[in-house]
């Protein structure tokens, strides 16, 4: 009876922090975005500012708390202080909004602009230290063969469930009136509340000890020796993938709320439907690829995600427009079949990467190697997509509003150059594949 009492307080923590963990980085990765252009200025500039400082914060922070929770022992911790901080820093972005300028006053902008990216680094450094590090290193801990394939969907699922409801809700929240602030609130207090929860009924792996390897210096910078990291080639070839396929991503998601809102001419919670219910009918691909992740065929699975995502991207590269597109009504097929292509993909690749590099983690360096990994899954992408994504959202997007002002919107063009990225996938993956296929035997 305790057994399964632990079972269950132990998938329950799984999925009400692991939910709310994806629907703040949803609103960060989504709703912070729309909030730029809705209460600064419509430039691309700005996003591509916020997507690198807050990439860099978030690495710092999992190297740093990383290293931290080796030598401690200790995950819990991690995830209840860093979740308290991170609903309160949420709700202190916010209040950004209420620092006023004159339309027009440039420097006036570039000072509020300043005020969003830190507010987002500050968010995005305590998010990690509890749901980057604490958070995925007490799951890879609790980890696994007879739990991964199960663990592998539940942690591919949220972040579609999270940007499910954080779309959906966020759109009723934010409203016509364009009330930010009321989204924040309800998000951050949210994220604060899990916080409390894991304090007071998390508990850490019975296996984890604590790691120490010399002073704190020297096991910090040890992540940093190259030729080490480098004998663990497949992992190499895995983390190369994730980095490639986390560019096209970005080159285009960050931008699809303000795509579709903007340039289109959806509301906010209409936007939110339609990506919904795309999203929600791709999560049923998860059911038959945990199988095939028990049965060791992930490199097949991540082949069948990246055509389904190129396929979805080119539906919408080439059919979407203002023009052939009904603002009013989700019911706008060549939109929801390319949303369901590229959710389809999104789910089979995030599902199955995740188990493939938990796998090969060294056990006495999760937390650490935690930290790698958000080189190639947050720094790498979020650095590198905006220097694509920005100068052709200002070469294809340039327009003059009404009060003559030059606004950049994203258009089509975006998701086609994340087609060609999303091909260059498969270059690691072969490369991995062949790794893994050796090793075996």
């Amino acid at each position: 009876m305790e057994s399964k009492t632990n079972k269950f307080g132990f998938w329950s923590l799984i999925w009400l922090l692991g939910l709310a963990g994806q629907l703040c980085w949803n609103m960060e990765n989504q709703w912070f975005n729309t909030f730029v252009y809705a209460k600064i200025a419509k430039d691309p500039t700005i996003i591509s500012w916020m997507l690198a400082i807050s990439a860099a914060a978030t690495t710092i922070s999992t190297f740093l708390f990383g290293c931290i929770s080796d030598r401690r022992g200790n995950r819990k911790s991690l995830v209840s202080i860093g979740y308290i901080l991170w609903g309160v820093f949420t709700i202190l972005f916010g209040t950004t909004q209420y620092i006023h300028h004159r339309n027009g006053d440039t420097t006036a902008i570039i000072g509020i602009a300043f005020a969003v990216i830190a507010a987002d680094a500050i968010m995005s450094f305590f998010g990690s230290m509890g749901n980057d590090i604490g958070f995925n290193a007490w799951i890879n801990d609790h980890m696994n063969e007879q739990n991964s394939g199960s663990i592998g969907a539940a942690l591919a699922v949220q972040p579609v469930i999270g940007t499910i409801a954080g779309t959906v809700l966020g759109g009723f929240l934010v409203g016509a009136d364009d009330n930010y602030m009321r989204l924040f609130v309800v998000i951050g207090s949210l994220v604060i509340l899990l916080g409390f929860v894991s304090l007071f009924g998390m508990k850490d792996s019975v296996s984890l000890r604590p790691s120490k390897k010399g002073s704190f210096s020297k096991q910090f910078f040890s992540i940093f020796n190259i030729r080490e990291y480098l004998k663990h080639r497949e992992l190499v070839f895995v983390n190369l993938m994730l980095a490639m396929y986390f560019v096209s991503f970005n080159v285009y998601f960050s931008h699809l709320g303000n795509f579709m809102i903007y340039y289109l001419g959806f509301t906010a919670d209409m936007m939110g439907l339609i990506e919904g219910v795309g999203l929600l009918l791709a999560m049923f691909a998860t059911i038959p690829a945990i199988r095939l992740i028990r049965k060791d065929r992930s490199a097949l699975l991540i082949l069948v995600a990246i055509i389904f995502n190129a396929v979805g991207l080119f539906i919408i590269g080439l059919t979407v427009s203002p023009t052939n597109v009904n603002p009013g009504t989700i019911w706008n097929p060549h939109l929801l079949a390319g949303v369901l292509f590229v959710g389809i993909g999104y789910i089979l690749f995030l599902q199955t990467i995740t188990v493939w590099s938990k796998r090969l983690y060294p056990e006495d360096a999760r937390g650490q190697f935690e930290g790698i990994r958000i080189i190639f899954y947050v720094l790498i992408p979020m650095v590198v997509a905006p220097m694509i994504s920005n100068p052709i959202i200002k070469t294809s997007g340039e327009f003059v509003d009404e009060y003559g002002f030059t606004e950049y919107l994203p258009t089509n063009t975006l998701f086609l150059a994340g087609v060609f990225i999303l091909l260059m996938t498969l270059i690691p993956l072969v490369l991995a594949n062949r790794e893994h296929i050796n090793a075996a035997e």
